[in-house]
Parts: C-alpha cells; sequence; structure tokens
C-alpha cells in the first residue's frame, strides 16, 4: 500500500492507494537477468541467424552428434547402476541384459548411440571439411572437433570391452595390435593400456576408468569449447554460395526457426535410434575365456577396420613386422596432413589450394570406406 498526502480548502486528508508490484514471472526473471545477463543472452541470440542454401542439411549433424552424446551419458549412468567392474563384469551385464526390467533396452540404446555417434561424427567432419569451415577464423573449430573425434573413437574402444564376453575380449586383443606396431612407444603405450603383457582384468579395471572418468573429464571441456567457437564464428558458407553476393544470401533465424528444425532432426533421430534398439538388441557372447582360441573371423569395431586392413595391406608388402610400421607411419601421417588442413587451405579464394583440398578430403574419404568394406570382405 502505498499513501498519498491531498490538501485541499486547509484540510489534510491521506488517500491511500494499492502498490501495483510486478508480475511473479517478470520479478523472478528480473532476479536472474541481474546475475546472469539474460537480455544480452537473448539479444545476441535474436541477431544470430543461419545460412540457407542446398547445403543446410548438413549443418544439422553436428547437433546430431551432441544428441548421442546427450544418450550415452544418461543411459550410461543408467547402466553404471549395475554394471560391477572387475570379476563380476560379466555376470552384472548378463543381469542387465536378462534379468533387469528393461536392462535389455537401456543397454542397447547405449551400444546403438555409441556407433550411431561415430559415424555422425564422421559425417559431420567430412561435410564440414567439404564446406571449407576450416578456414580462417575457424582453424581452431577444426582442431577441436579433430581432437572430440578421436576421443569419441577412444570412448568407444574403451567402452566395446565392458562386458566383458568373448567378442568383446578378442576384438580388443585385436585392436591393441594397432598401436603396438607403433615404433618405440608403441608397445608402451600398448602394455599401459593392457597393465601387463596380456589382456586381463587390469585392463578391464583401466578401460572402465578411461571410459567413465578420463574420456568425458577430457571431452566436456574440449565440447564447450567447440560450442563455443562455432556460436562465435557463426556457421561456415559453402564454396558454391561464396560467389552469391552477399546481400542476396539467405539466412533464418538461429532462434526460433534453425532450433525447431534442430529439434526436429533430434526427434528423428531418437527414432532411428528406438528402431534400432528394439528391434536389433545389443547381443551378449559368452563369458571371456582367456584360453579358448579367438572366434574366427575376429576383428575391431567398423570404425577400426579400417586402420585394421591397413596394417594387413602392408604386412602382405614388407616382411615381419616392418609391414605394420609402414602402415602405422603412413596413417599417422595422413592424420597429420589433415590436422594441417587449416594451415594449407587458408585463403576465402577457390584457387588450386582449395582444389587440392578438396581432392584430397575425397581422397581420405574413398581410402576410409574403401579399406572398410575391404577389411569387412576380406573376413
Amino acid at each position: 500500500m502505498q499513501n498519498e498526502t491531498i490538501t485541499s480548502g486547509g484540510v489534510t486528508a491521506v488517500e491511500i492507494k494499492p502498490v501495483v508490484s510486478a508480475p511473479l514471472k517478470q520479478r523472478l526473471y528480473d532476479w536472474a537477468n541481474s546475475r546472469l545477463g539474460l537480455d544480452e543472452i537473448l539479444h545476441f541470440a535474436a541477431k544470430k541467424t543461419v545460412p540457407e542454401h542446398k547445403h543446410s542439411l548438413w549443418y544439422y549433424w553436428g547437433g546430431i552428434s551432441l544428441f548421442f552424446f546427450i544418450v550415452q551419458c544418461f543411459t550410461g549412468v543408467l547402466l553404471l547402476i549395475y554394471y560391477r567392474p572387475g570379476p563380476d563384469a560379466y555376470e552384472s551385464v548378463r543381469k542387465i541384459t536378462y534379468e533387469i526390467h528393461f536392462g535389455w533396452l537401456i543397454r542397447s540404446a547405449h551400444s546403438w548411440a555409441a556407433n550411431l555417434m561415430v559415424a555422425a561424427v564422421f559425417v559431420h567432419m567430412f561435410s564440414a571439411g567439404l564446406m571449407k569451415a576450416y578456414r580462417n577464423p575457424r582453424e581452431f573449430t577444426w582442431w577441436s572437433g579433430l581432437a572430440l573425434l578421436m576421443l569419441t573413437l577412444l570412448f568407444g574402444f574403451s567402452g566395446y570391452l565392458l562386458p566383458w564376453d568373448n567378442l568383446s575380449y578378442f576384438a580388443t586383443k585385436v585392436g591393441l595390435e594397432i598401436p603396438n606396431s607403433l615404433p618405440l612407444v608403441g608397445p608402451k603405450v600398448a602394455e599401459l593400456a593392457k597393465g601387463g603383457p596380456e589382456v586381463s582384468e587390469f585392463t578391464l579395471q583401466r578401460f572402465f576408468a578411461l571410459h567413465v572418468v578420463v574420456c568425458p573429464a577430457l571431452f566436456l571441456p574440449i565440447l564447450v569449447f567447440h560450442l563455443w567457437l562455432v556460436t562465435k564464428h557463426g556457421n561456415a558458407t559453402p564454396p558454391s554460395e561464396e560467389s552469391v553476393p552477399v546481400a542476396k544470401r539467405k539466412t533464418i533465424p538461429f532462434f526460433p526457426n534453425f532450433l525447431m528444425k534442430d529439434l526436429a532432426m533430434w526427434l528423428i533421430t531418437l527414432n532411428v535410434l528406438a528402431l534400432c534398439a528394439s528391434l536389433f538388441p545389443w547381443q551378449l557372447d559368452q563369458a571371456a575365456d582367456p584360453l579358448k582360441p579367438a572366434p574366427l573371423g575376429i576383428h575391431p569395431e567398423w570404425y577400426y577396420m579400417s586402420q585394421f586392413q591397413v596394417l594387413k595391406i602392408f604386412g602382405n608388402w614388407f616382411p615381419g613386422a616392418a609391414g605394420e610400421v609402414v602402415g602405422m607411419t603412413v596413417f599417422t601421417l595422413g592424420l597429420v596432413l589433415w590436422t594441417l588442413l587449416p594451415l594449407y587451405d587458408n585463403s576465402s579464394k577457390n584457387g588450386k589450394r582449395a582444389r587440392r583440398g578438396t581432392y584430397f578430403i575425397f581422397l581420405v574419404i574413398i581410402i576410409y570406406t574403401g579399406t572398410t568394406l575391404w577389411g569387412y570382405a576380406a573376413l
């Protein structure tokens, strides 16, 4: 209430008026705004736009990759409630799969999301490369994205062993032969990962720590940094659109137009994941037995099949361990060239370097896809 003094004809009266306070919603917003700067965030969101053209579909793959990571975190926490690393690892996974209500679905969704996330990150990386999204000023966006890809592969490799069944055990043994081929540091890295000369329960403990502690601790800050760079620099315009005058280029507001489309893609992705997890549930093999011979056709996961096949190819060309050394050297050299691509094709002009960069990206796609299919065909 508010008092107001009124004087008339020498007589003073006090009129009491009610104080009209702001609505609760407005007061809560003002309270948060004064502490978090919400006005600045909303102002930035209102100004942010996204290029719209025939290649706009590729912009959604970064968000799809993020969606699969969120699913991994959610389902991973649920699995941790029942999973027991160590001697009881296989039995705990067996109970999750066959005894816990909907445990099979959570485990299947986690495994499918892992594989689909790797595929989405690859599509995102290759599409970003072909759209020249690594050029100035987006070099660090490219490098942080590449670091996220490496950690995603490490997530998949470390998590694959955790069920401790025959398939995961022998596939991990094969996979650890890849770093073992590196000269000098390779054998030490492989032994450090194993916790000894052979894959054992010590390896399982280390992979569990790597999967649930080390990888997330490295992944999350790099992801935040990557998203901040994407927000700061915006989405790159592909070379085919750079010839269009700036005034004639089409854009859409990020909020709410692009955000709603992005969420629609998440909904489609969720349906795809649900179909894969329910119609093709992730299987569990027999408990790991190091004394048994390896099953026929054992191989690493599909995203390591290219490296596996490259080592086999060079192993047939060169005698002894020289083939593996040459194969890993070639693969490492290709990774270095891929990392340095922003420094080579660093001009906005589509000249010789731009064309060579595009040819290099197509060459990597062809080699990676071809050697992966070759590896499966040779099993």
